[in-house]
């Protein structure tokens, strides 16, 4: 595939859970307290994850020519404020705040879907002249990476005897990417949207496998309850 799209790619992989993991997890009859955790943890994680696996992309799929670098200490100070300080600012509210947060919840989400769209929208718009192309390289790329992750998530905690509303959870976390994240990285911190169209497209595609994901977890939960 492309550079641009195998680094897309590894970008994407690079970031934790986000908020519409905890969604999914809400919706599919998940333990969404879990989920919740797992995103803030893999947050902070990622935080000083990120720059590494980044960089080592940018080294393995550019030729010296093109060789783009990330500065470690200026990324984790980017990150921790495109991540922590929002996370952290929603819990705040969250704890003390309750009902005004409750409130918001809704708005919220909207806004922040409206927004996304708007991003992949002029990404799309920018890049329309290889966007075919690069739908066909990154399109199954990112959807075998979603599958995968969460396979991986959910046998691995029932390997482990995790009860299965928890296990869905896990496999939820560990699939569903932060997609807004990586288009953020590559745009803000890379200044690329070329590398922003793997997580665009994936930010898609999340939401055909995430509905599949609800529709499994409704449909065993009615199945519980009879």
């Amino acid at each position: 595939m492309a550079p641009e799209i195998a680094i897309g790619i590894m970008i994407l992989a690079a970031c934790p859970g986000g908020p519409t993991s905890n969604l999914i997890a809400h919706l599919a009859k998940g333990d969404t307290a879990l989920s919740v955790t797992l995103t803030a943890l893999s947050s902070f994680i990622t935080i000083l994850t990120i720059p590494f696996i980044v960089n080592f992309a940018l080294v393995r799929f550019l030729d010296e020519g093109q060789m783009i670098r990330l500065d470690v200490v200026q990324t984790i100070a980017q990150i921790f404020v495109i991540i922590i300080i929002p996370v952290s600012f929603g819990m705040l509210i969250r704890r003390y705040r309750e009902g005004f947060a409750m409130r918001m919840a809704k708005p919220v989400r909207i806004a922040s879907a409206f927004v996304i769209a708007i991003v992949i929208i002029g990404i799309v718009i920018k890049e329309r002249a290889n966007f075919i192309s690069y739908f066909q390289q990154a399109g199954i790329v990112a959807l075998a990476l979603n599958v995968a992750t969460m396979a991986v998530g959910y046998f691995s905690a029932r390997l482990f005897k995790i009860k299965s509303k928890q296990a869905l959870s896990i496999s939820i976390e560990s699939g569903i990417q932060n997609g807004t994240l990586a288009i953020s990285i590559a745009v803000i911190l890379l200044h690329s949207t070329e590398f922003s169209i793997a997580p665009a497209i994936y930010s898609l595609l999340m939401f055909v496998t995430g509905g599949v994901i609800v529709f499994v977890g409704l449909k065993r939960n009615k199945g519980q309850l009879v």
